[in-house]
């Protein structure tokens, strides 16, 4: 598995492009990944996941990968200087029954209202915390881990609220919108296979949007 960090160019015109439409940006990450021949969604088949975060006034950009990127295929002024390329070994390998974690995580947290008998329900954001945080504890019981009590008595994770993702695909219909919330705060790992598995494929909904892609270190009292 590898890990980039992307410290983006805001004044790229395609960088531009892309933040107005996050399928763009879907297809800008791909294009660092050399096509597979499989019927698995390229995505899926090579394990992309990917967020952008605020930083010094710009931004920076994770993604994370079974295989090696290139991200020279990108446009010749998206980045600001080189990309960042690193294993993520050490970490997987940190994976353990009983392990306080913190992390970061940026979500699609969403519940399906029925829309009648034999009808796929349609699908709505958690806008309140409390059911935010409710929608990754029960996440964590299917995913290996458990989020645990805080000081103050609450489960220990913070929700906030990012920009929502707006932008279509090229089709008339094929309007997206996803309202991500971001995830701080500690976990315990209870099954490392399962939790591995999490942590390289992703956690919920809108995993091509920037979503699901989970970060991990060592709690603040445990650094060196």
């Amino acid at each position: 598995m590898f890990l980039s960090k992307l410290t983006i160019n805001v004044r790229s015109r395609e960088f531009r492009r892309d933040y107005a439409n996050i399928h763009d940006m879907h297809r800008t990450v791909m294009s660092a990944f050399s096509t597979v021949d499989t019927d698995t969604a390229p995505r899926q088949e090579q394990g992309i996941l990917w967020r952008l975060e605020d930083a010094y006034g710009g931004f920076v950009q994770y993604v994370q990968s079974r295989t090696a990127p290139d991200w020279t295929r990108l446009p010749f002024d998206y980045l600001t200087g080189p990309a960042q390329v690193k294993s993520l070994q050490p970490v997987l390998d940190a994976v353990a029954p009983g392990r306080k974690l913190s992390f970061r995580i940026v979500a699609n947290p969403t519940y399906a209202k029925s829309q009648g008998p034999d009808v796929r329900g349609r699908r709505f954001a958690h806008r309140s915390p409390d059911k935010q945080i409710e929608w990754l504890v029960r996440r964590g019981e299917s995913h290996g881990f458990v989020i645990p009590v805080g000081g103050d008595g609450h489960p220990d994770v913070t929700p906030s609220p990012c920009p929502d993702l707006a932008g279509r695909k090229t089709d008339l219909n094929g309007k997206i919108t996803v309202l991500p919330v971001r995830y701080d705060g500690h976990l315990i790992v209870t099954d490392p296979d399962t939790f591995t598995d999490a942590l390289c494929t992703g956690i919920g909904r809108a995993k091509a949007y920037g979503c699901g892609l989970l970060s991990l270190a060592l709690p603040r009292t445990q650094r060196q």
